[in-house]
């Protein structure tokens, strides 16, 4: 992945890099930013002194730096390293920031990254295809998979008790207690 030469990235590249947040405002007269954040662990990916990729309005993607970090009402408000001003902030606004897949680090057993889970192929354990995972909406520990199917979509809790899932087969096979698959 041509990472070193950031500005001539592909799409498919980006495409391939993993989105942890997007930067929605600038706060305060700092240069500091405020991030909705698209990751499970907010704390390891916006500290002072993690490297981001970002993407910004006019499509340049550069490298950035936290230089400052702090969290306010649930989301991160950083600063990033030679941004001092709201003017220079402000060219950040809807900044996509990601990161590779190798800086994620390796999770528990059991648990997954979103993007893992996010076009697997959902069957039920007689065979029968339910459709695929579009999106994985809630917080760790209450996590549910979205997945359309032919005629509808359903959103199926991500327990062990009904998924076992299949990261390099691209598959889960769900056991859904009776009338889920109805809602």
């Amino acid at each position: 992945m041509p990472v070193a030469g950031v500005e001539g990235q592909s799409d498919a590249d980006w495409d391939d890099l993993v989105l942890v947040g997007i930067v929605v405002r600038t706060h305060g007269i700092r240069g500091q930013v405020i991030v909705n954040p698209y990751t499970d662990f907010p704390d390891e990916r916006f500290h002072p002194g993690a490297r981001l990729l970002a993407r910004l309005g006019d499509a340049r993607r550069v490298r950035v730096e936290v230089s400052d970090a702090r969290v306010q009402k649930g989301r991160p408000v950083i600063g990033l390293v030679g941004v001092s001003t709201i003017e220079e902030a402000e060219r950040y606004i809807g900044a996509e920031l990601r990161i590779t897949e190798a800086d994620q680090g390796p999770l528990p057993a059991g648990q997954y990254y979103h993007h893992q889970l996010v076009g697997c192929e959902v069957v039920q354990a007689d065979g029968d295809t339910v459709g695929r995972v579009v999106a994985v909406e809630g917080e760790m520990g209450r996590s549910r998979l979205v997945v359309a199917g032919l005629q509808k979509r359903h959103e199926i809790p991500l327990v062990d008790e009904i998924c076992t899932v299949d990261v390099a087969g691209r598959r889960i096979v769900i056991r859904p207690p009776a009338g889920l698959l109805d809602l």
